[in-house]
């Protein structure tokens, strides 16, 4: 049976909002995107970081919190699911080493010992009270959005992130830096409540390692 004129102009309209639904699928189905950047150009940038699972980085960090507030050193080796995160001085706590894979995690804090916990959050709250998302992080710190909750994402005008909401936190990528064809934020400030943090990122020494 041939379609009416309106029948044909739902039909139509129906097939466009499954394509453009489609579109936003190729996106993430969990990010919502805005600002002045390409959106496929933000996809090929994307994958390209996606790739990325070793690094290493050297820079320096400040925390506020309530009780607390400071700055001190960041080293950071990434090994696929594998993670060493050394803070020197921050807080005047002394040295601080987070080091594990996913279930089993260890914090080190000088003078004060060995505590384990299946997950960082779990091990950071506990013994130094902050709630930080230290499983986000290795996805933040590539300026992508964690892939398993809804963000979200603002675009700078070359299609990298400016700004990203993600799971109560706010995060600003204030500068990026080009490294071995990659280019990967600078300078960070992420905004949680009761805690501020901003990295800045002096050498970033990215790697592709499961090829």
């Amino acid at each position: 049976m041939p379609l009416r004129p309106t029948s044909y102009m739902r039909h139509l309209l129906v097939a466009s909002f499954i394509a453009v639904l489609t579109g936003c699928a190729g996106m993430g189905s969990h990010e919502a995107l805005q600002g002045q950047g390409n959106p496929q150009q933000w996809q090929a940038h994307k994958q390209q970081l996606t790739q990325l699972d070793g690094w290493e980085i050297n820079g320096k960090i400040g925390i506020r919190a309530p009780k607390d507030s400071g700055s001190g050193t960041l080293y950071w080796l990434q090994r696929q699911d594998y993670y060493d995160i050394r803070l020197s001085g921050p807080l005047g706590r002394g040295a601080a080493r987070l080091t594990g894979r996913p279930g089993d995690v260890s914090l080190e804090v000088a003078n004060q010992g060995r505590y384990q916990a299946t997950t960082p959050e779990e091990l950071l709250e506990q013994q130094l009270g902050w709630k930080l998302p230290v499983s986000h992080l290795s996805w933040w710190v590539r300026g992508l959005p964690a892939p398993d909750s809804k963000s979200q994402l603002t675009l700078d005008g070359n299609s990298r992130l400016a700004g990203l909401t993600q799971d109560g936190w706010s995060v600003e990528y204030l500068s990026y830096a080009e490294q071995n064809g990659y280019w990967l934020p600078e300078r960070i400030k992420l905004h949680g409540q009761d805690l501020d943090v901003t990295l800045v990122v002096k050498d970033w020494q990215p790697r592709r390692l499961g090829q």
